[in-house]
């Protein structure tokens, strides 16, 4: 029986390796054709990694949530990713990749996806040679991810309908704009800033975005007591936060090493996983260090946005510096974002993801640490700004970086805070104290994420509740 199996696999694949050489005879592949289905085969994969980035986030935040809000938090990545998507069709990737004049594309509206236009609508993407196509979902990939984290400030108060508008906006008139002036051959491009795959561009941005909507959307009810000191909402399930951290965590290995835009050649992507990594690591141990000395308990919650945080920072350095740099960068990023969680609380902003410190703070350390940390054989190999100030560069590269991280910050807080205002006081931004009380699971989409759970709940409040009358009509 196995030798008669074995006489028909050889079989098969004889047949198949002489298909495969008549194939290659009738039509060779030249080692150029090689080389751009590697790079593509990468760069779809990579999107694909970060495109999973979103499953991390929904995973994170509804875990982070109470358990009256973790299906209205996890069903909204989904909402607003498809709305990215078209957005990003319609207007987003020309905005952002288009011609240049300096402060936004002016090319490659509503995409068609044709390779033979390509290199004259999106010029700055030309320096790989993957398929215009599998380029924008790459990029795409990389806005959507702005979004989920600018969403993140609206968690468990805000009007489903406000996601729905705000992600068109956003993906449309502010998270292009601010790409294109690094990315896209802008005004930050011809500085030099250095930000190789968006520590200001996707995680600050987005990240100011959330800081807006926090302020205006106000502290959800509880958080601040009468003195006005914050109180602990803690998430609902710590285990769905830290998958959704290590799926996050994994997908970033699509997100640095994917902005090579390429595989072959030296195999720098390689270098990128291993600075990211190093990072990251390096991030989870400090600041579970930190809160175990401040506070006499390790806390995980504090780790897993220690590992966040030096994602975020060595985004923009991974392909900068060398990998002593990337533990530092981590480490003081897994350090700073401990304290500044607190420090955002303790100034009366209620963000429930911490997306601000994890990703705004940690962005700007980021961006910043090239104008440290620059190595100058990487910055020649990447062909972007001057080495760092330890490496002998001087103050420029740092200068430049400042520059950009406050024009980035600038300009997307203002149109956020735009954005915001209109939509107070047309469609209003937040959900009533009923139904922000009743959880936003039945309020906006009509079930709970847990129903069997919350149905024990809700009788087990309706028992406490008529224990008290009972209890008060005795004393009377």
């Amino acid at each position: 029986m196995y030798g008669k199996l074995l006489v028909s696999v050889a079989i098969m694949l004889s047949l198949f390796m002489g298909i495969s050489s008549l194939a290659y005879a009738a039509d060779e592949v030249t080692t150029a054709q090689v080389h751009q289905a590697l790079d593509a085969v990468w760069i779809l994969i990579a999107a694909v990694l970060v495109i999973m980035m979103q499953a991390g986030f929904a995973l994170l935040e509804a875990g982070s949530s109470r358990m009256k809000n973790a299906g209205h938090v996890a069903g909204k990545t989904i909402l607003t990713f498809g709305i990215c998507a078209i957005a990003f069709w319609m207007f987003g990737f020309g905005f952002g990749f288009g011609e240049s004049n300096g402060f936004f594309g002016t090319t490659g509206f509503f995409f068609d996806g044709n390779e033979s236009t390509a290199a004259a609508l999106f010029s700055s993407l030309d320096f790989s040679q993957v398929p215009i196509t599998i380029k924008f979902l790459f990029q795409l990939a990389f806005a959507a991810i702005s979004l989920a984290i600018a969403c993140g400030g609206f968690a468990e108060r805000a009007k489903l309908s406000v996601y729905v508008w705000f992600g068109f906006l956003f993906t449309i008139f502010i998270y292009p704009v601010a790409a294109h002036w690094v990315w896209g051959g802008g005004w930050l491009h011809a500085l030099g800033m250095q930000d190789f795959a968006g520590s200001a561009v996707v995680h600050m941005q987005g990240a100011t975005a959330a800081l807006i909507a926090t302020i205006m959307l106000k502290p959800r009810l509880g958080k601040f007591n009468a003195e006005g000191k914050p109180t602990i909402i803690p998430g609902h399930n710590q285990v769905l936060s830290v998958l959704g951290v290590l799926l996050l965590w994994v997908g970033w290995f699509g997100f640095n090493p994917g902005s090579t835009l390429g595989a072959v050649n030296d195999g720098f992507f390689g270098y990128i996983a291993m600075t990211t990594q190093l990072a990251a690591a390096a991030g989870a141990v400090a600041a579970l260090i930190v809160s175990w000395l401040v506070w006499g308990k390790a806390d995980i919650p504090s780790m897993l946005n220690g590992v966040l945080a030096a994602l975020v920072a060595i985004t923009g350095a991974c392909a900068f510096v060398e990998p002593w740099a990337a533990l530092v960068i981590g480490a003081v990023a897994g350090i700073i974002t401990f304290f500044t969680a607190q420090w955002i609380e303790r100034l009366g902003i209620d963000d429930p993801v911490y997306a601000f410190s994890v990703h705004g703070v940690a962005g700007i350390w980021g961006a910043l640490s090239t104008g440290f940390f620059a190595a100058p054989a990487l910055v020649e190999k990447v062909g972007v700004g001057k080495a760092g100030l330890l490496y002998g560069g001087g103050w420029e590269q740092l200068v430049v970086q400042t520059i950009g991280i406050m024009g980035v910050f600038v300009f997307v807080a203002i149109l956020s805070f735009a954005i915001f205002f209109v939509l107070k006081i047309t469609i209003g931004l937040r959900v009533s104290e009923e139904e922000e009380l009743v959880g936003l699971d039945m309020s906006e989409h009509g079930v709970y994420g847990y129903p069997e759970q919350m149905k024990v709940l809700h009788q087990h409040e309706q028992l406490s509740s008529a224990s008290k009358v009972d209890r008060h009509e005795g004393v009377s």
